[in-house]
Parts: structure tokens; sequence; C-alpha cells
């Protein structure tokens, strides 16, 4: 996954705006909006740095561009912020069980 994709993720997980994490590390929203559709390029060491310590993400987590890394931590930040009720974690449960069984297939 590319860098602002990467960005955008953590920040709806955290529920936060353009706003408040540009406040945040200090930048324009503008610039975090430039970074998450992938048209602001080569972001310096000292933005990718800022933008690790408030996601609470490594550097290498953000740049690396392996969609196989952490995708169920991935998956579990992005059910976690949702809301969802004990019946809904337990349809998920009953689904991640089909699928489980169904690899053998």
């Amino acid at each position: 996954m590319a860098l602002g994709l990467k960005i955008k993720e953590l920040r709806l997980n955290k529920k936060k705006s353009l706003q408040e994490v540009a406040d945040a590390i200090k930048i324009s929203k503008t610039h975090i909006w430039e970074i998450e559709r992938g048209t602001a390029k080569n972001p310096s060491l000292n933005l990718l740095e800022s933008l690790s310590s408030y996601f609470g993400e490594t550097i290498d987590s953000l740049i690396n561009d392996d969609d196989k890394i952490d995708k169920n931590k991935s998956f579990a930040r992005t059910i976690q912020g949702m809301g969802l009720t004990d019946a809904d974690y337990k349809a998920l449960e009953f689904a991640a069980e089909l699928l489980k069984n169904r690899k053998g297939d």
C-alpha cells in the first residue's frame, strides 16, 4: 500500500480530520491532503518521523509498499473504530470460520 493510502487509513482509524493531523505535526492541511492523494512525492525525513510518531507506527511501516505486512493488524484497526456490537463481532467470527473452512476446497 502506498504511503498516502496508509496515512489516510491511519487518520480515519483514529477518527482525525486532515486539520487535526496537520495541526499536530505542524504542517498545512493541504500538504496532508496531497500526501494522502499521492501528489506530494518524497516527503522529508522530518515529516516521516512526525507522521510515524503521531500515528504510533515505524517509518518503515509507513513507507514499505508490501501489502502483506500486518494485514491482520490493518483489518483489526479498521474494525476497531467502527462501533461494532457484540452481535457484529460474532457475525465476523462466523464469517472468518466459514472462510477458514473453505480454504480446504
